[in-house]
């Protein structure tokens, strides 16, 4: 990889989970009832055809990973389960309200945190609560993410019971010393034992997470952590770069300094080994950062051109609304975006006064629409064309200058009425999404907003 590339595309950007992106929402033009129409509009387009998502956040933790980005609360204490349960059915009852018809699930992911924080009692109690105000689509998913130090056979065991067949287990790294510098000790057999018991009970997909670019990582960490998960052949892979934004989530990523960080070229040399390493194991690189073995459902939907990225990452399928639940969650009406109450006791509060607990959002432009399309092309298919007319744009000639030094580069080819992105160019994809990134193009952000891009 050429380390000249490196230098010169390495730079702040979005990993594009939405467009437009979280902090270039238009808050003044948002209102609870803009999300309330666009929602319902969505849903009579989309509910008897393809359905809709569910994302459901578990917030507790009961220890803190330096590595991690998402929003959690610390905390050992169990009690606190019950009150959120109730609180994400109150919320869905709301939105089953307001929808006037019962919702068709496609599909259902639970986040975190750590969703295996909750007993298979509690989450039985949650599940059964939504599906009891739901009709359940023909070939829905469910998939839930586990913590491998307290996942038990009784979570498995519960979640397959009640239709889950995909879990991902959150691995990062086997390495002692990088694994005490994210607090996350993690023996190489608590991940074997829950994804044989995951196997052996019947899960159709398992996932690891890997991470590259971690403190005091290097490339020959990345290649024995990838060398152990070969011993237990998971179905698919996460395998992405660390995030390093600690001016966003505080001290939570402050346990080690910045020099402690591998540089931009040892993280390319970090993934580029390791995605070799991956392809000689079986596994097909799919998207940004992800790779399946053949038979998995991801591959399957990358072939037939129907994956899908948002908020949940790369999904299988595509539904037109995603809702949200739990505090911090984001919704997607696909004409509009909305973010619950980050704070627990304001989301609470809301939910009180029976309110659904959005407190931001953005409603998407014709503009923004277009330029949507054009990212999701890219991010899951690696090329995008605007031959039709929904996909033209008035900026589009000003975008494609932007390019041209990236075709000259290599990075992409370029006709007179697409853009494919080469296999050089892979490791540039959120470089290129973000020449199609008009809000992002007027107005560069005066502060640090986004992880780098390599």
């Amino acid at each position: 990889m050429s380390n000249t590339l490196v230098n010169k595309y390495n730079i702040p950007g979005p990993r594009y989970t939405s467009y437009p992106t979280v902090p270039y929402w238009d808050d003044t033009t948002f209102s609870l009832e803009l999300w309330k129409q666009t929602l319902k509009q969505s849903f009579i387009e989309s509910n008897t055809t393809e359905g809709i998502s569910l994302y459901i956040h578990l917030p507790f933790c009961e220890s803190l990973c330096t590595f991690c980005g998402c929003h959690k609360r610390i905390t050992k204490q169990h009690e606190m389960e019950s009150p959120y349960i109730i609180a994400l059915l109150k919320e869905w009852t709301l939105y089953v309200e307001l929808l006037e018809e019962q919702p068709n699930i496609k599909e259902i992911h639970l986040g975190g945190g750590t969703p295996t924080f909750f007993s298979p009692t509690n989450l039985k109690l949650l599940i059964n609560g939504i599906l009891e105000k739901s009709i359940l689509a023909k070939d829905y998913e469910f998939s839930f993410e586990g913590h491998p130090n307290n996942t038990t056979e009784a979570h498995l065991q519960t979640f397959y019971d009640l239709g889950f067949r995909r879990v991902s287990f959150g691995v990062q790294d086997y390495n002692e010393t990088v694994q005490k510098a994210i607090h996350r000790i993690q023996p190489f057999e608590n991940v074997k034992s829950v994804t044989e018991y995951a196997r052996a009970i019947g899960y159709t997909s398992i996932s690891h997470d890997i991470i590259f670019g971690l403190p005091f990582q290097t490339k020959g960490h990345v290649l024995a952590t990838i060398e152990k998960t070969k011993l237990l052949m998971p179905d698919r892979l996460a395998f992405y770069s660390y995030a390093h934004v600690p001016w966003i989530k505080g001290n939570g990523q402050r346990g080690f300094n910045d020099s402690d960080l591998p540089s931009a070229l040892e993280k390319r040399e970090q993934y580029e080994s390791g995605k070799e390493y991956l392809a000689q194991s079986g596994f097909v690189e799919i998207g940004m950062d992800h790779f399946a073995l053949p038979e998995d459902s991801l591959y399957q939907s990358m072939v037939n051109g129907e994956m899908h990225r948002n908020f949940m990452g790369y999904t299988s399928s595509k539904t037109q609304v995603m809702i949200g639940l739990g505090v911090s969650s984001i919704s997607d009406s696909w004409y509009a975006f909305a973010q619950n109450e980050k704070k627990l006791e304001d989301y609470y509060k809301s939910l009180s006064e029976g309110v659904i607990p959005v407190y931001r959002g953005h409603g998407l432009s014709k503009e923004d629409l277009c330029v949507r399309k054009h990212i999701l092309n890219l991010m899951c298919d690696l090329k995008t064309s605007w031959v039709s007319e929904d996909l033209k744009f008035n900026e589009l000639p000003d975008v494609l200058i932007k390019l041209n030094e990236m075709e000259r580069d290599g990075l992409v080819s370029i006709d007179s009425s697409s853009i494919v992105v080469t296999k050089k160019g892979r490791p540039y994809i959120r470089n290129v999404c973000m020449a199609f990134d008009l809000r992002l193009q007027c107005k560069q952000p005066q502060t640090k907003l986004f992880s780098m891009t390599i």
